[in-house]
Parts: structure tokens; C-alpha cells; sequence
């Protein structure tokens, strides 16, 4: 699973158009001086899908098609995100490797399935691996989500709610150097996430901003914010459909019944009992700690108080995991003694599911997309085996599931890519 935080394969692509459109031959295709009136110069972009020893085949928008390579072919390495070719690198046809994002600029045959490569511009697999490894820390690092409650637009201040621990206020400023996107209307791919003015996040919106905190935790001015309106489902499968994919939840907060879909991109998991009653024991806990009524399993029924908030891991995440004495262990976590374990590693460690693996009656919290058209919502994350969550603590179990782990794109932390 690749990186929702991170330039994947195609955004590299992206890339390599942005260097074609700013490069010395910037349309598709134009007479070569000195050339035939008949041969021209095209550009390809795509990614490889095989090397040989002379020649790779690329997978492009229009088809595969074959690069010829010869002694004179000139192959420049770049690096994900760049913008020119001031610090490209020449490499060697056998560095080419499948996967890699490719620019080829050449002579095309007539028909078009072929192109005599005068020059290749790469982004290695690797470089985009490494990319994300990067990116994906610093996330982990300096990353901190929660639900918007207030945005206002003239200050550039956007306040959230934390909900790790002790749910607690960030005001996150927008600079003139912020980058911000949001995600598509209905998608879970981070790929489809676009530039965004802080006009477009709303109240309600889950929002994840990476930046230096403040010393008190309270204030920061964000490098990258991602937000999206996202939902929170938390009940009981009433009905399972292989077929379409589709499971429908009662919903504990809309009190109505909702068809999931689950798609390919979606994370499935399922709790162990035992390991969903020591995590219930910790989330009693905290809420009890907290004053959080929800602690009481009768006011979990009666009163369910739903959260929104995305994972806070400002901070480095703990290593969480069930010890020989059944208790969780970390190194570092977002949360304190009564605070939730590091649920997103938690999940990370956890087998996949799929829709087989779901049965009526069984207890679910989800985080899914906004409902569509049709009335139906897309899982970004199910998880199975809750029922003990919610009876411990139902807010905050709510709060543990964060939109953020996955796409098909990527998962920002371990759940990742």
C-alpha cells in the first residue's frame, strides 16, 4: 500500500509532464532539424514495464509502446518533486528498472507503438520510495489531525479538535506558504486530492496539518494540510452482499441503516476478542479519566456521542503491542497511561479482511466516505470486532479510526505503503 502523503508513481508522472511542458520542446510532437519532413518528435510518458537490452516497453495513456535505445540515447535521473533538470543525473540504460516513471522524447514511428529514444527522463521506483519513507516520518513526526470547529478565512487560523488523550483545541494558521489540498467528493485516493483555498474547508471537515507545535501544543503554522469531509459509522451489520461488495450498518448515530461499499482500496480489519477487551480497558480508562459519560456501558447505548477527530501523532507514535502479560506497551505514544494505544500501528499489524470475512450481527466503526447520490457511503477503513470498544468508551472508540490511513495511493503511517 503506497502513501496518501506522499508523491507516488503517478504523481511522478505529473511530474515528468510538468518537466515535458517546461522542457525545450514543450507540444507533443514538432519537426526535428535537419530532419525528414515525414519524421517528428514525440514525448512519452508513462512508466516501464519491461527492460531489455536494447529497448524498454512503457505503459502509457495510449497503450504500451517500445522505446528503442542506442549508444546515443541520453538517460537523465531526477528526483521526485523536481521541477527542472539542474540537478538531473545521466545513468545507464541497465539502471532503467520496471515501475520506474519515464519521459521518453524521440522519433515515433508512424503507426505510433514505437519511439527511437533520443532522450529519457526517470524517476527511479526507489526515489519515490524513499520519498514517502521520508515524508511518511515526518508525518509521524510533526503531523497533528482533529475535527475543524472553526475556520476564519480573513486571520488564516483554522482551530481543530485533538482527540487524542484529553480532546483539547489546535489553531492552525495558513501562510502564504501553506500548501493545501482536499480530497475529492466521494474518493479515498490521495492522488485525487487537489489544490484547495482555505475558503473550501469547512466546519465538520477531518483536517491533517504537518508543522513545528508551538512548545505548549497549541499553535502552529502549517508547511502541508490535508482536509476532506469524511463520516463516522459505528453499529451493527444487519446484511452482507458479496455480489456488489456491499455490507449495510445500522448506524449508532444516524439511528438508520447505511450501505457500505467496499472497495478495492479499502482496509478491512478484524479485532481478536481478546485483543479488542484490552484496548476496550485502556479506552474505559481514559474516558473515565476524562469524565466522558460514555465510560457507563448503559450510557454507551443510550447517549452515543460520535467524534470525528482524526489520530494525533504529533508526536513520534508508540510501538504499541500486546506483551506476554497482555498489556500494551509503547515507546514514545501520543497517549498517556489512560489514553488510547497507537491504534493505527494496531491496525497495521493486523491481518486483511475482505467482505467474506463479515457476518451479520457483527459490530463495525468505520470511517467512510461522504454518502453519494445513490445513498451509499465507500469504507476508507472498516473494523470488525468493536463490540467491546464501544461498549467501553463509545466517543471515544469513535475517535480512534482515522480517514487518513489509507488510498490507494498510500497510508500515512504504518498502515503504509
Amino acid at each position: 500500500m503506497s502513501s496518501l502523503w506522499n508523491q507516488s508513481i503517478p504523481g511522478c508522472l505529473l511530474t515528468l509532464l510538468a518537466l515535458t511542458l517546461a522542457g525545450p520542446c514543450s507540444v507533443a510532437a514538432q519537426s526535428q532539424p535537419g530532419a525528414s519532413a515525414n519524421t517528428s518528435i514525440a514525448k512519452v510518458v508513462g512508466t516501464v514495464k519491461t527492460v531489455q537490452p536494447d529497448s524498454i516497453t512503457i505503459t502509457a495513456s495510449a497503450g504500451e509502446i517500445t522505446a528503442s535505445l542506442s549508444a546515443s540515447t541520453k538517460i537523465l535521473r531526477v528526483l521526485p518533486g523536481a521541477k527542472d533538470l539542474k540537478s538531473a543525473a545521466p545513468i545507464q540504460p541497465q539502471d532503467l528498472q520496471p515501475g520506474d516513471a519515464v519521459r521518453v522524447r524521440g522519433q515515433a514511428s508512424a503507426d505510433g507503438h514505437t519511439i527511437a529514444a533520443l532522450e529519457i527522463i526517470v524517476i527511479k521506483q526507489s526515489d519515490v520510495a524513499a520519498k514517502q519513507q521520508r515524508e511518511r516520518d515526518d508525518w509521524q513526526k510533526r503531523g497533528v489531525g482533529g475535527l475543524v470547529n472553526k475556520v476564519d478565512a480573513s486571520a488564516g487560523t483554522i482551530t481543530i479538535s485533538s482527540a487524542t488523550g484529553a480532546n483539547h483545541n489546535i489553531v492552525v494558521h495558513v501562510s502564504k506558504d501553506t500548501v493545501l489540498r482536499r480530497y475529492a467528493p466521494g474518493s479515498v485516493n490521495f492522488d485525487d486530492a487537489k489544490p484547495a483555498p482555505l475558503d473550501q474547508v469547512r466546519v465538520g471537515d477531518q483536517l491533517r496539518a504537518r508543522s513545528t507545535r508551538t512548545p505548549d501544543g497549541n499553535d502552529l503554522t502549517a508547511d502541508e494540510i490535508v482536509s476532506g469531509s469524511f463520516r463516522n459509522i459505528a453499529g451493527a451489520i444487519t446484511a452482507t452482499d458479496a455480489v456488489h461488495n456491499t455490507v449495510t450498518v445500522h448506524d449508532l448515530i444516524a439511528k438508520a441503516p447505511v450501505v457500505v461499499r467496499i472497495s478495492a482500496d479499502s482496509q478491512v480489519k478484524k479485532l481478536p476478542p481478546e485483543l479488542a477487551q484490552r484496548i476496550a480497558a485502556r479506552l474505559k480508562a481514559g474516558a473515565a479519566a476524562n469524565g466522558d459519560q460514555s465510560a457507563n456501558p448503559q450510557n454507551a447505548s443510550a447517549n452515543p456521542a460520535p467524534s470525528n477527530g482524526a489520530h494525533d501523532s504529533s508526536q513520534p507514535a508508540a510501538a504499541a503491542h500486546s506483551g506476554a502479560n497482555g498489556q500494551f506497551h509503547g515507546t514514545g505514544g501520543t497517549s498517556g497511561a489512560n489514553g488510547p494505544p497507537d491504534f493505527q500501528r494496531v491496525l497495521a499489524r493486523l491481518p486483511n479482511s475482505t467482505i467474506a470475512d463479515l457476518q451479520k450481527g457483527d459490530s463495525v466503526m468505520l470511517v467512510a466516505t461522504q454518502e453519494t447520490d445513490s445513498g451509499s457511503v465507500t469504507a476508507i477503513t472498516l473494523l470488525a470486532g468493536v463490540e467491546p470498544l464501544l461498549t467501553a468508551a463509545q466517543s471515544r472508540s469513535y475517535s480512534l479510526l482515522s480517514p487518513w490511513s489509507l488510498s490507494s495511493s498510500g497510508g500515512e503511517g504504518d498502515s503504509a505503503p
